[in-house]
C-alpha cells in the first residue's frame, strides 16, 4: 500500500487538509495518508525544509512526500517533483528541498508541466495531489514534467567560517514546540573546523562550553532531587538531526521558560562558536557561562 505524507503551513483550523486528504482518496482508495505536520510557520520555508529533512528518511522507500508551503505557481515558482534516496517530493521549486540535496544528490527532478491539463487556484489540492497519485500507481517522473538539473537555492543553509577558522557563525533555522533553538551548524561540520579545540558558543550575552550527548546529561544524579535546580537551566547538544540545539532542561514557556524565551532568541538570530586556542589562556568573559 502506498504512502503519501503531508507537510504544509494550512494550520487546523481551515478546510484546507481535509480537502487534501479527499482529493486522495478519491484518486486511490488503497493508500496511506500520514500527516508530517501542518503547523509550520505561514511560507516559512527554511522552518518547513528542517522539518522535512527530519522526517522523511524515518518512512519506508518509495514513500510519496506533498510538501504545500508557498506553492502558488508563478514565473518564479515553479513546481517540481523529483525521486531523491529512493522517496518522492512534490512541492514547489522555491528553496524547500536545497537543505535535503546539499547531503544527498537527487536522482531525478522534472518540473511539472501538466498545470495545461488542470484549472487550479489550489495546486496542492489540484496539481500535487494527481502527481502524487501518479507516482503512488508507479507512474514515471517524465510523464508529469520535463527533466531539469538544479533546484532553487535557500540562503542562510550554510554557516560562515572566517578565513583563519577561529570562529563558526550560524544561524538559527528553527525553533521547536519545547522552545528549543536549532542552529544550521551540523555536528560533522563543527567537528571539521573544530579540530579537537576548545570553545566559546555565543548567543547574545549567554555562553556555553560544553556540548552534553543528552539533555539529562546537565543533571547531577548525585545530587539529591530537591537541591539540583537544574529546570530552566541552558544547555547545548547536538539533537537528533546532528544540528547543534541551544536549549533549556525541561523547558515550558508557561512555568520555567525556554531558550528561545529566556535567551530572546529568534529564527535568523546568530550564534557563534568561538575556538580558543589552547596554549593560550582564557580570558574572562561577561555574560552567562553555562
Amino acid at each position: 500500500m502506498p504512502i503519501i505524507t503531508l507537510t504544509t503551513d494550512f494550520g487546523e483550523k481551515d478546510h484546507f487538509t481535509g480537502a487534501i486528504k479527499g482529493a486522495i482518496y478519491n484518486e486511490l482508495s488503497d493508500v496511506n495518508i500520514v500527516d508530517i505536520s501542518h503547523a509550520v510557520s505561514p511560507f516559512n520555508i527554511l522552518e518547513a525544509a528542517y522539518i522535512i529533512q527530519n522526517a522523511y528518511h524515518s518512512f519506508p522507500k518509495g514513500t510519496i512526500h506533498v510538501i504545500g508551503i508557498d506553492s502558488e505557481l508563478n514565473i518564479e515558482n515553479k513546481h517540481i517533483a523529483l525521486k531523491l534516496d529512493d522517496h518522492y517530493f512534490v512541492c514547489a521549486n522555491n528553496g524547500i528541498m536545497s537543505m535535503i540535496c546539499a547531503e544527498i544528490a537527487p536522482e531525478k527532478i522534472v518540473e511539472i508541466n501538466i498545470h495545461d491539463k488542470i484549472h487550479t487556484s489550489f495546486p496542492v489540492l489540484d496539481v500535487f495531489v494527481k502527481v502524487a497519485c501518479h507516482i503512488a500507481r508507479g507512474g514515471t517522473l517524465d510523464v508529469v514534467g520535463k527533466s531539469i538539473t538544479h533546484i532553487k537555492p535557500i540562503r542562510n543553509i550554510k554557516p560562515y567560517v572566517n578565513d583563519d577558522k577561529s570562529q563558526i557563525v550560524g544561524t538559527v533555522i528553527y525553533i521547536d514546540n519545547y522552545g528549543n533553538v536549532i542552529t544550521n551548524i551540523k555536528r560533522s561540520f563543527f567537528e571539521t573546523i573544530q579540530k579537537g579545540r576548545a570553545f566559546e558558543i555565543c548567543a547574545r550575552q549567554h555562553k556555553f562550553k560544553i556540548i552534553y550527548n543528552r539533555y539529562s546529561d546537565i543533571v547531577n544524579f548525585d545530587t539529591p532531587e530537591d537541591k539540583r535546580h537544574v529546570e530552566g537551566k541552558g544547555l547545548v547538544v547536538f539533537n537528533s538531526g546532528g544540528y547543534l540545539e541551544i536549549a533549556v532542561y525541561k523547558s515550558n514557556s508557561a512555568t520555567v521558560g525556554s531558550a528561545s524565551t529566556l535567551m530572546g532568541l529568534d529564527m535568523m538570530d546568530s550564534v557563534s562558536v568561538n575556538f580558543i586556542n589552547t596554549q593560550a589562556p582564557l580570558k574572562e568573559i561577561e555574560g552567562d557561562i553555562y
